[in-house]
């Protein structure tokens, strides 16, 4: 029989997915693990695998459809199954809401009170990959093979640690379920073995998980007799308009910016860097660093290590800080994770390096263009675009002098960085042309007051106008 494939639900806050590419065409054979297609969740792009071996036997949503979590996309099966009749047949089952006007109950009411009311749960379920459980290098193994969260299993070991029969124990007695019946019941927090199946010798179906929500649904909001809405017509676009969807990538960037401007209480301090010592610099350690690592080292580079040994100064602890359980409380970083904003043309992604207080220079450079191509190849991983702690964007290659640069949250801080332009400098006395850099510094007000912003800044300026301090 076809197995469904969904769109899955790869985070706690993800709602829907964007997909970017079928890497399997209808009628190509697929085996258990092999990558079918592409999609994008906020700004993540992620490779999603068989789980079944079989045919591709349809694409229902096509690449560039954004698809909300467990609705079905595909289908897998053996070679000349039909789907059609499965398609058909999930939409004659489809169970309407209770609150809608013409939602007549399609199963007695007998049945529905057969079968438990389970409570969706309301915190949030378990998705992390067990590597802090105490198990046997074979049930490790055999738990990464079979996608199963090790902390979910009990063991039998000394001091509980899990050994390769509990992992098959555990699956044995796992109720069965087809895979979107098992997708749907984890997303919504329903307990599968509480559940009659209807499939073969019990299976839980698809239409088995709506029953059950549907019937929660009905005891935590009362249907509502709703008057039949009548399809309005679409309203005609003046000539030269076009409406286009935002992209997932987009509507990420909408909600964190929204939300971020609409938090945190800022103030952007700008000050101006002479580049004279840096630039002197830079270019007597091109040679050494292209040797070493193969890779050019940049401004970007070189401000991002200035950074990060301002603020690992204990006087800048803020800096390098977060508000955490509702701003109630302030989690201080004994670390740095750099986020080095870049745009793409889908819009901007904050790639982050970690651990940046424990690397050279030349560690840096390699660090920081590793995770920047992947960024623009939309091949970062969700680890690499996350846990900053602090982050900086660069908008001087544009000729941007000055502007003000919007907090990623949950930082205290972010700092953007101007064009470099020869200016005419007063020193010692005489009139002379400089290059200088426009830095600008945005703050969470909740956190920083200007004079800890202004000290740190006049230490970071200090820094970049003597960089050899970046060597030590």
């Amino acid at each position: 029989m076809a197995v469904e494939i969904i769109m899955p639900k790869l985070g706690v806050d993800m709602q829907e997915g964007e997909i970017i590419e079928w890497k399997k065409q209808e009628g190509d054979t697929v085996q258990e693990g092999d990558v079918l297609l592409e999609i994008m969740s906020d700004k993540t792009n992620m490779e999603i695998e068989a789980e079944d071996a079989g045919v591709l036997l349809k694409i229902i949503r096509p690449a560039g459809d954004t698809v909300p979590v467990t609705e079905v996309i595909g289908y897998i099966g053996a070679e000349g199954e039909s789907v059609d009749t499965i398609a058909s047949s999930e939409k004659t089952t489809e169970i309407p809401a209770p609150n809608s006007a013409d939602a007549a109950p399609t199963v007695a009411p007998k049945e529905v009170v057969e079968r438990p009311q389970v409570a969706v749960a309301h915190t949030a379920i378990p998705s992390g990959d067990g590597s802090k459980v105490r198990a046997t290098p074979a049930a490790r193994k055999l738990a990464k093979e079979q996608g199963l969260d090790l902390s979910q299993v009990a063991g039998t070991g000394p001091k509980g640690r899990v050994h390769k029969e509990d992992i098959e124990n555990f699956n044995n007695a796992q109720p069965k379920a087809s895979p979107l019946a098992r997708k749907m019941a984890e997303v919504e927090g329903i307990d599968l073995a509480s559940i009659k199946g209807t499939g073969f010798n019990g299976k839980v179906m698809k239409e088995d998980i709506l029953l059950v929500m549907n019937a929660n649904k009905a005891v935590q909001e009362p249907a509502k007799a709703t008057e039949p809405k009548e399809d309005k017509p679409k309203a005609e676009l003046p000539e030269g308009v076009e409406v286009i969807k935002m992209s997932a990538m987009r509507k990420a960037i909408s909600k964190g910016m929204t939300n971020s401007y609409l938090t945190a209480p800022t103030f952007t301090l700008n000050y101006d860097i002479d580049m004279t010592e840096m630039m002197a610099l830079r270019k007597k350690l091109i040679d050494p660093i292209m040797e070493k690592t193969g890779l050019k080292v940049s401004f970007t580079d070189l401000i991002g290590m200035a950074v990060v040994k301002t603020l690992m100064k204990p006087e800048h602890s803020y800096m390098n800080a977060s508000l955490i359980n509702d701003a109630q409380e302030i989690e201080l970083h004994k670390f740095v994770n750099i986020g080095i904003a870049v745009g793409l043309d889908e819009g901007l992604i904050v790639p982050v390096v970690h651990n940046a207080d424990k690397m050279t220079l030349a560690d840096f450079v390699v660090a920081s263009k590793d995770v920047i191509k992947k960024a623009q190849a939309g091949k970062l991983k969700s680890a690499e675009m996350s846990g900053s702690t602090f982050s900086i964007t660069n908008l001087g290659m544009f000729g941007t002098k000055t502007f003000n640069p919007i907090i990623n949250q949950p930082n205290s801080a972010i700092l953007g960085v101007g064009a470099t332009i020869p200016t005419p400098t007063v020193v010692d006395g005489e009139i002379v042309a400089r290059p200088i850099m426009a830095m600008c510094l945005t703050i969470d007000h909740r956190l920083v007051d200007g004079m800890n912003g202004a000290k740190f800044m006049v230490d970071l300026k200090n820094l970049m106008e003597n960089p050899f301090g970046l060597l030590i």
